[in-house]
């Protein structure tokens, strides 16, 4: 049995797909199974990622499409692992990224969710997340409570994180009925009841989708995260309410400026003060101002200067 079992879900992604399984191959710590789970592409991914396969890298093919959920579960049901972890087929590990995710495992053995910083790719612009890693000590290295810090960009994505299979024991798989956001809502399931150890060094690369990242594709016929359904938690935990005010607002935004009506939803239960004054002005604005918010931002990208809400 290896140590790590590694899940990279694929669809389409011809153009990435090779070098997101060459970054797993050349990690330094190298007791790990490759499983990828193609979902029904219809452009050269598979062949390509067939190419790659062995007595450790396994291709599994879906009948037909799935969607990235039903991959994730593919490949978890699959795992011969007790440490599962998860690489998007366009993203990219630093060499040392398995390496670091051990140490977190063998200094944290509490703990059962295990993540690391990122660094985000805009084209050829290298830039840092505003995701609370800043107020952090360059080097830490330690538990962290995930609710309380995680109200910018994700303090850990999911191309930066391990779960111990007793987390989805637990918590159960990702929802499969949610097509947008999916993360989202195992994040919270998955941190409340588990701790999360962390290290601030950088170990994996997102490739951000440039101009589309910011003007928010539709979400029209996407199923959404339910956050009200966690409020009980959030009753008895005002790191919690925070939390899912936050996500409110980013989701609720975005569904703003799709003319989508379950923005009104969305922000109803939001609590002001949970948000802070950029957050609570740009929520009020209509469709059209927070488009050209998103226009000018990019902008600013394409000069190498980032700017944020958070």
């Amino acid at each position: 049995m290896s140590f790590f079992t590694v899940i990279i879900p694929l669809y389409n992604k011809e153009k990435y797909i090779e070098n997101a399984i060459k970054s797993v191959l050349n990690q330094t710590f190298t007791d790990f199974e490759l499983v990828i789970i193609d979902d029904f592409s219809s452009d050269k991914s598979a062949a390509i990622a067939a190419t790659f396969e062995s007595e450790k890298v396994q291709l599994i093919y879906h009948k037909k499409n799935c969607g990235l959920s039903a991959s994730r579960n593919t490949g978890i049901k699959k795992a011969n692992s007790n440490y599962i972890t998860f690489l998007d087929a366009d993203d990219l590990w630093k060499p040392t990224f398995l390496e670091s995710i051990f140490q977190l495992i063998q200094n944290f053995p509490e703990a059962r969710i295990f993540a690391t910083n990122y660094e985000e790719v805009w084209d050829a612009v290298i830039k840092n997340p505003c995701n609370g890693s800043e107020i952090l000590p360059k080097d830490f290295t330690g538990y962290i409570n995930f609710f309380k810090i995680n109200i910018k960009q994700g303090i850990y994505n999911h191309g930066s994180v391990c779960f111990h299979k007793e987390v989805f024991e637990k918590v159960g798989f990702y929802n499969e009925k949610i097509n947008f956001s999916e993360d989202l809502d195992f994040n919270i399931r998955a941190n409340y009841n588990f701790k999360l150890a962390y290290t601030n060094s950088v170990q994996m690369r997102y490739f951000m989708q440039t101009e589309n990242q910011l003007t928010q594709s539709s979400l029209l016929n996407k199923n959404i995260p339910d956050f009200d359904s966690y409020e009980n938690w959030a009753k008895t935990n005002s790191d919690i309410k925070k939390y899912l005010d936050f996500e409110r607002y980013v989701l609720g935004k975005r569904l703003k400026k799709n003319n989508d009506l379950r923005w009104k939803k969305m922000i109803a239960t939001i609590d002001s003060r949970n948000l802070n004054w950029k957050q609570n002005v740009l929520i009020k604005m209509p469709s059209f101002v927070l488009n050209t918010v998103d226009k000018l931002k990019f902008l600013l990208l394409k000069l190498g200067i980032k700017t944020s809400t958070y």
